[in-house]
């Protein structure tokens, strides 16, 4: 079958309508099999490439592979590429590039009807996925739940053994799901190295990649390009092991509570006192947080971790899938098993140290704590943030701040980043309060919404004070007027 192309006159003739539905009649047998096989056979017919190009997964399908950047440069600015013909189908672009001596008449009918073919499948595919995206949410809570045998034998056996986590909030979170569906087009075949769950639980997106141990970054890319499109915010963890999948749900979303608008996507191992604790002595470091985490499990480690990473108890047990009622009760027994009390700031900062501290040398060096008697979270051992690398780092964080902003953050964060309170100590306004604490979020250059920056900053400012941060101490000029000093 000749695939040259015809000339008006002859289009106009028997022969020309003939090869128009011959034309049709390879499209229509081609969409059939596949998009894949429609795209490779719109390029034949043109005798030049054709590419499905979507804003977000680029190149869809691509005839020749080599045509995919190409496809993709035409659909994002088409004025750079007048010789190719383009058309809307499927939420993507078709990008026809016709060869030399193809009709412009041929060229233009071959995309029209292949455009109109990639409408009718996405039609069709639109209506199963309402279906398929159900089947994903349950597969997705099924994991959650701890059944991740049963659903790795339905998915691949023993060739799933990890799962990267990522949760999305928004305001666009249905058109993000529809959008990173189409980018991602998971499949639940059996037996494939890799399979993305996309569910919507509590009005969150939650993207589950299994995979066997590692994974290329396709879904971190179009999670970012998802994110940046629909101004969402989203934490990731793993890989972990598919048994802990319910820890990864969780500290994905304690991470995400660390994501900005400059942030959007937050890894959970970057959440922490990171900059902090390579600083520390490891030893006594290490001994020391042994001790103190001695009588607690690693769920009781968990929940606190997610705890003081999310900032409150209601968003920790949304992180956790639990009650915020259940989540108080059970830091009140983990305040009773570690003797400390656990609202106080400076408690929750060196908590946070302990809870990420390396693991001790041996069970001995545990028990023994610093040799300087009982271990408690309400100080720490001699010496550990005595060094010089220590103090370097809490000047360099924050060094420089004026006396007035020093004193109104350090009373912000005793008071866990509540303005009320904290303005009503000061006797300053709430909206002056405000204001002070971005002009120390622009001069520190931090996120003062994380809540392991605020622990960070608040072990900084006690390793730096030089007197008492005391409210009673900020200058005034009569009333409640602050003066410079």
């Amino acid at each position: 079958m000749s695939t040259t192309g015809t000339t008006g006159h002859e289009a106009a003739c028997p022969g020309g309508a003939r090869q128009a539905r011959e034309t049709t009649d390879r499209l229509l047998r081609a969409a059939t099999r596949s998009g894949a096989h429609l795209i490779a056979e719109a390029a034949l017919l043109v005798q030049g490439w054709a590419v499905l190009a979507d804003p977000i997964a680029g190149a869809v399908y691509s005839t020749p592979a080599a045509a995919a950047a190409d496809g993709v440069h035409a659909a994002a600015d088409p004025h750079e590429h007048p010789y190719c013909l383009q058309r809307p189908a499927a939420g993507a672009v078709l990008v026809l590039a016709p060869g030399p001596t193809v009709p412009p008449e041929r060229a233009a009918r071959v995309a029209t009807t292949t455009a109109a073919l990639l409408d009718v499948r996405g039609q069709r595919a639109a209506e199963l996925r309402g279906e398929q995206m159900r089947l994903h949410t349950t597969l997705v809570r099924l994991l959650l739940a701890g059944h991740t045998t049963a659903v790795a034998d339905t998915l691949g056996g023993n060739r799933l053994t990890h799962a990267t986590v990522y949760r999305l909030t928004g305001a666009d979170v249905p058109t993000a799901h529809q959008v990173l569906w189409r980018a991602v087009r998971p499949s639940l075949a059996p037996h494939a190295d890799a399979c993305t769950l996309l569910g919507r639980l509590d009005g969150e997106l939650v993207v589950a990649e299994l995979h066997r141990g590692g994974d290329d970054g396709r879904v971190l890319r179009l999670v970012s390009r998802v994110s940046e499109r629909h101004q969402l915010l989203a934490g990731m963890a793993g890989p972990l092991p598919l048994a802990e999948m319910p820890t990864a749900h969780s500290d994905a979303a304690a991470a995400r509570h660390s994501a900005t608008s400059d942030r959007r996507i937050v890894p959970a191992d970057a959440v922490g006192t990171s900059r902090l604790t390579p600083l520390l002595p490891t030893a006594p470091y290490a001994r020391w947080a042994g001790s103190v985490l001695r009588p607690l499990t690693a769920a009781h480690q968990h929940l606190l971790l997610v705890w003081l990473r999310t900032g409150s108890k209601p968003r920790a047990a949304a992180a956790l899938g639990l009650s915020a009622g259940t989540v108080r009760a059970r830091i009140r027994e983990l305040s009773r098993l570690l003797s400390a009390d656990l609202e106080d700031a400076t408690v929750q900062a060196h908590l946070l140290l302990a809870l990420r501290a390396p693991a001790p040398a041996d069970d001995a060096d545990a028990d023994s704590g610093n040799g300087n008697g009982p271990v408690r979270l309400e100080t720490l051992p001699a010496g550990l943030l005595d060094t010089d690398a220590v103090r370097s780092w809490a000047l360099g964080l924050v060094g420089g701040l004026e006396p007035h902003l020093r004193i109104a953050l350090t009373c912000w964060l005793v008071h866990h980043a509540r303005t009320a309170p904290a303005a009503a100590e000061l006797h300053v306004h709430r909206t002056t309060l405000a204001n002070w604490l971005t002009q120390c979020a622009e001069h520190l250059a931090q996120n003062l919404g994380d809540a392991t920056v605020r622990a960070e900053i608040h072990l900084a400012l006690r390793a730096t004070r030089t007197g008492p941060d005391d409210p009673a101490a900020l200058p005034r000029r009569g009333g409640r007027t602050y003066r410079r000093l």
